[in-house]
């Protein structure tokens, strides 16, 4: 079920000081699409600020722990119809760990998901073998994959149909082209677009806040800056498995319950790797994720 889209009426509000501490955990007490409750006592402007009073309870939200030495969490985006993954193959390389996390995280916090193949017009060129190796590695978790270039307009009706009175996140790595497409879907919105730093082949930072926008096909895109690590919060090495959409399916018919799908005979999930039918990368970032100390950037 869709969420009922808020009017686009903006206006200053500040945070009272109360809710600012409530939540040591995380580094921001409110996110971009977060319901609040406010107080305002006139018309509200610069000067005269709406308060906000509390932030109402979320029905999802995508959260990410901070892969340096800080390891503090940060939440990106609240009350979302849909994520879509921004990827591209290469300009930058893709990092499918990465990736991973991110999927995992939509499954975690009951954020439906997407990925969305961006800079096809490259990549046919380029890279034709690694478009096909993709598929082989996604097609299988039932995640929907959508083939798209900003640039000629390949895909973006698709996308912007799919977009379509929701509440939707735009998040992936520096580069991969998340402000083109926003441009892309609605010429009027003016993002900021970056360049691909040449030496690293790595995006630059051109988005440095958390943006909605209010698009013309009557929905808003929740715009994140460009992401270098991705850490999972809360979740259980127990647990990972299940947030995996391929494994969750085969672990079914494992001999063991509970099943780490690492050792254990009659393993359906390795049975299932060994078979084709789980990929071997998708199994090596479950792994990662098993394994704390490892770290994705």
């Amino acid at each position: 079920m869709l969420s009922a889209l808020p009017e686009w009426n903006l206006f200053p509000a500040v945070l009272r000081g109360k809710i600012r501490l409530q939540d040591s955990e995380v580094t921001n007490p409110i996110a971009v699409g977060d319901r609040v409750r406010y107080e305002i006592d006139g018309e509200p402007s610069m000067e005269n600020p709406a308060s906000i009073m509390e932030v109402l309870p979320r029905k999802n939200y995508v959260i990410r722990k901070s892969t340096n030495l800080s390891h503090q969490a940060h939440i990106i985006a609240a009350n979302l119809d849909k994520a879509y993954i921004i990827v591209t193959l290469q300009f930058p390389h893709i990092k499918l760990p990465f990736l991973d996390r991110i999927l995992v995280t939509c499954e975690v916090y009951n954020v439906p998901a997407a990925i969305v193949l961006n800079k096809m017009d490259l990549l046919r060129e380029v890279c034709p073998e690694q478009i096909a190796d993709f598929h082989r590695i996604y097609d299988s978790t039932g995640y929907q994959i959508l083939e798209i270039s900003a640039k000629t307009g390949e895909g973006v009706d698709a996308l912007r149909q799919d977009c379509s009175n929701r509440i939707c996140l735009f998040s992936g790595e520096s580069g991969v082209g998340k402000s083109s497409i926003i441009k892309a879907l609605d010429p009027s919105l003016d993002p900021k677009i970056g360049d691909i730093s040449i030496a690293h082949l790595q995006g630059k930072h051109t988005t440095s806040l958390y943006e909605m926008y209010n698009i013309s096909s009557d929905g808003f895109i929740i715009d994140s800056p460009g992401l270098r690590g991705f850490g999972l919060v809360d979740v259980e090495k127990e647990e990972v498995a299940t947030y995996f959409p391929e494994m969750l399916r085969a672990s079914e018919n494992c001999r063991f319950t509970p099943c780490t799908h690492t050792h254990e005979p009659g393993c359906a999930v390795k049975a299932a790797v060994e078979a084709g039918a789980i990929s071997p990368e998708r199994y090596s970032s479950y792994l990662g994720m098993l394994d704390e100390e490892k770290k994705y950037r």
